[in-house]
């Protein structure tokens, strides 16, 4: 198991009103996977959009972790031909 690979995860945010938004794409991997997150500012608290990024981005990585883990539980699964669960 010697082979190099290099993966890249790009997140891009949109905004809508007090919302923030997080797409993370995984590319270079076997499968391009896609995670999602966002966050929502309390009315009453100071508008800092990196907050909101942090939150947002930090929930669509926690995403995509859990689907990469699937997707290689079912990898396993085809290979070993029974159910396979992975923790999270």
């Amino acid at each position: 198991m010697s082979e190099e690979a290099d993966w890249t995860i790009t997140i891009t945010f949109s905004e809508s009103d007090d919302k923030t938004r997080a797409d993370a794409v995984l590319t270079g991997a076997p499968d391009e996977l896609n995670g999602w997150g966002r966050a929502r500012r309390n009315p009453t608290d100071p508008d800092l959009p990196a907050v909101g990024h942090e939150v947002a981005a930090a929930r669509a990585l926690a995403d995509l972790s859990h689907r990469l883990l699937d997707e290689a539980a079912h990898r396993i699964e085809n290979w070993e031909g029974r159910p396979v669960r992975l923790s999270h």
